[in-house]
């Protein structure tokens, strides 16, 4: 396959970044309130703060990267630049210090503010990389599918280790709970820093592109661009979804499934059915999604993929509300985490490349190389989802009487009733939605084709950027 390893390079990028912001979507508010000592609604505020934070800096992020000029480009150099600092900022996130309540607040509230303004400085440029190693529409897909492929690969391994490191650090060298916990991300953390030096020495940046406009300008371009205000709807529900029902496994298996809990396999014995399990048997059926993704979408087109998919998936998620905590039933939820699994693993790179889509369709209108600002905000979109999803999971527990660092015996039903609908009918819901906006999409293929072509020629000097009539009587088209 045509640039194989510099495919494999660019999704080492998404692994490292994805085996934190896993970790963080699925375990952090557990750990703040059952291992780090937060009430529920002080850590669903310092989610909602500091992710909406992390979300409007990275339009900022984007700005930024646009404007550097280096030998090695403009978005790739900030791989070798923020590595190791991320790396450190994620260590720290997950330390508990021995301080009083209020020390230990404001600690929580610095480190994760750190963690997500480093994640912000990364991750955006990175993203930011998909608009200029390619200007084939088809070759974007590609990548953005090894990205997604990569980066559930890199979930699987911090999800479905994470529980046995915590685990082997207490048995080995009797660490607490929280050192437990500071010492699995530390295993983490040093693969994430090799993960993007690698991701950096692999890849190279073709496409050149100048942002000649006022930054003024640029953001006058990004908030007249409609296709993008539907996509980024459309993708904040997308993530919401994820993180809802990511969020809410952690407690799902403390409280209703219970740490004893065994998946049967008859004659060959028995397997412990823990979140770990099920969320790293998810990773795996995400990255079947990835694999799936240039077919289904060559076929049916970017936009009918997304409505579908969302769909489908308003369907599956309001199935796992009827099935039942028993032996038998374990098996039915793995089946369903197997197919929801593959239909948001479809979905993640779509989304990606339909980004790129807005990209070319802004600097083919606008004439303006916004190609970070407009990555950016997908990473916007993503931290929103995450921010609004963290947060309400840990509100709507505290509002039907979860407690804090107790079994689920102890839960009352009112509290086990939030979790099964907080897995079920509340994303749901949210598919619903998805699908509804992206309704209004304009981008058809005939209309990307068209934007593809029109950029090759003025970016080979073969033609002059269409006049304000000109690209008034296009957008008409739409």
């Amino acid at each position: 396959m045509k640039n194989l390893k510099e495919k494999i390079g660019y999704g080492f990028g998404d692994m490292a970044s994805s085996m934190f912001w896993k970790v963080f979507s699925y375990y952090l508010p557990f750990f703040y309130s059952n291992i780090f000592g937060l009430k529920l609604a002080d850590a669903a505020l310092l989610v909602l703060v500091t992710r909406i934070w992390d979300a409007i800096s990275d339009p900022m992020m984007g700005v930024i990267a646009d404007r550097t000029r280096t030998r090695w480009g403009k978005y790739r150099p900030y791989l070798l630049w923020i590595a190791a600092p991320f790396s450190v900022c994620g260590i720290l996130l997950f330390t508990t210090p021995d301080f009083g309540y209020g020390a230990k607040l404001l600690w929580a509230y610095v480190t994760y503010i750190f963690m997500m303004t480093v994640y912000t400085g990364i991750n955006v440029p990175y993203g930011a990389m998909l608009g200029v190693i390619s200007d084939n529409p088809r070759e974007k897909t590609v990548y953005s599918s090894f990205r997604m492929f990569f980066a559930y690969a890199g979930s699987f391994v911090a999800l479905f280790s994470w529980e046995p490191l915590c685990l082997f650090f207490r048995n080995a060298i009797g660490a607490t709970p929280a050192t437990s916990w500071q010492l699995s991300m530390c295993v983490i953390a040093a693969a994430c820093l090799v993960l993007f030096i690698c991701c950096f020495c692999m890849t190279r940046e073709r496409i050149k592109t100048v942002s000649t406009a006022s930054v003024g300008k640029d953001f006058k371009a990004l908030f007249s661009n409609s296709p993008w205000w539907l996509l980024i709807g459309a993708a904040l529900c997308f993530n919401l979804f994820n993180t809802v029902r990511g969020a809410t496994v952690a407690y799902f298996f403390a409280d209703v499934i219970g740490p004893d809990a065994m998946l049967s396999f008859g004659a060959f014995g028995n397997i412990l059915f823990y979140s770990g399990l099920f969320l790293g048997i998810g990773e795996i059926a995400n990255m079947v999604g990835v694999a799936l993704t240039v077919p289904v979408s060559s076929r049916l087109g970017k936009k009918n993929t997304f409505i579908g998919v969302n769909i489908v998936l308003f369907v599956l998620s309001a199935l796992f509300f009827f099935v039942d905590a028993t032996p038998g039933g374990y098996w039915l939820m793995l089946v369903l985490q197997v197919f929801i699994s593959v239909l948001t693993g479809i979905m993640s790179p779509l989304i990606w490349s339909m980004y790129a889509d807005v990209s070319d369709y802004s600097e083919l209108k606008y004439r303006t190389a916004s190609t970070g600002l407009i990555f950016s905000s997908s990473s916007m979109a993503q931290k929103f989802g995450g921010a609004l999803g963290g947060a309400a999971v840990l509100w709507l527990l505290s509002s039907f009487g979860y407690s804090e660092a107790t079994s689920g015996l102890t839960q009352p039903a009112s509290a086990i009733t939030c979790l099964w609908m907080l897995m079920s009918f509340i994303p749901a819901a949210v598919a619903a939605l998805a699908a509804f906006v992206a309704m209004f999409y304009p981008l058809t293929p005939q209309i990307v084709n068209g934007i593809v072509a029109e950029l090759k020629l003025i970016r080979s000097g073969q033609k002059a950027p269409a006049s304000e009539d000109e690209m008034s009587d296009f957008a008409n088209l739409m």
